[in-house]
């Protein structure tokens, strides 16, 4: 890229360009006191700074020409030479399928999470229905609330739920699932384009795919789910789906995603060696 930008800064027809280093060179020659003072004529058969300079700039052009095939050949930029090294090996290889393992088992535990953090909202509806089918605490006439000598198999199950839902609250799932769900976004993300990478290294193209048609659905679902988690916090109950139905679906993909990857992880010990 340098080359060429140099290229576009040469004169394209040196024949217009009068030399201004040769005009100096005269001048400096007929004032042999004034080439004294600059230093430049000291010896008349060794050639000057400024000639040198001149003739630099001049060859630059041949250079850059020659050097112009290498930046427009496209054979030169493909991959799997052996000019990427260990990229191109077994170890980075495996990488990809061993991080997308635990990213899968991560995603259960993140979905996990984030069912127990909306069961804390749900079980609170489930005990305001629950209370509205309580009867009133019989009073005397006197209007002393009478206390029932046991409670109704309805407080006994909102009890329950009562003392269920201060557990739940003290698992604090909503910011376990929150942090859980952006480590999943971030290293996501992050692997599925390094895994799209790595086969460029190693076979210099992608193969178009269920395996690959996957990866990329799964990554952008988990962008969508990303993005409704400001309307979620608002108590929009329609992004709260949503969210759900995605991730649901990102859960399928990578289930079926799993074959197709254990198949390339195959190829991978036949047609790559250590490291």
């Amino acid at each position: 890229m340098a080359t060429t930008l140099g290229l576009l800064r040469l004169p394209l027809l040196p024949r217009f360009h009068k030399p201004k280093t040769l005009t100096l060179r005269s001048s400096l020659e007929s004032n042999p006191s004034q080439s004294r003072k600059c230093g430049i004529l000291k010896n008349p058969e060794a050639p000057s700074n400024l000639e040198t300079v001149h003739l630099l700039k001049s060859a630059s052009l041949p250079l850059a020409t020659i050097a112009l095939p290498f930046f427009l050949d496209t054979k030169d930029a493909a991959a799997a030479g052996g000019q990427f090294g260990i990229l191109e090996g077994r170890s980075f290889a495996l990488v990809h399928p061993i991080v997308m393992t635990g990213l899968f088992l991560y995603t259960l535990w993140a979905g996990y999470l984030g069912w127990q953090w909306r069961r804390v909202r749900t079980i609170q509806n489930e005990i305001n229905e629950l209370k509205k089918q309580v009867k009133p605490t019989p009073v005397s006439p006197d209007g002393t609330p009478v206390e029932s000598p046991a409670p109704s198999p309805v407080e006994l199950q909102i009890q329950r739920l009562t003392e269920e839902r201060k557990e739940l609250i003290r698992g604090s799932y909503r910011d376990k699932h929150f942090d859980a769900g952006s480590i999943l976004l971030s290293f996501g993300v992050f692997e599925a384009v390094f895994g799209g990478l790595n086969t460029w290294f190693r076979t210099g193209k992608l193969f178009p795919g269920p395996h690959l048609f996957a990866g990329a659905g799964i990554t952008v679902l988990w962008a969508a789910a990303a993005a409704l988690v400001p309307a979620m916090q608002k108590g929009n109950e329609t992004a709260r789906s949503l969210h759900i139905a995605l991730n649901f679906v990102n859960v399928v993909l990578f289930v079926w995603q799993i074959p197709t990857g254990i198949d390339i992880v195959f190829k991978v010990f036949e047609f790559t060696k250590w490291p």
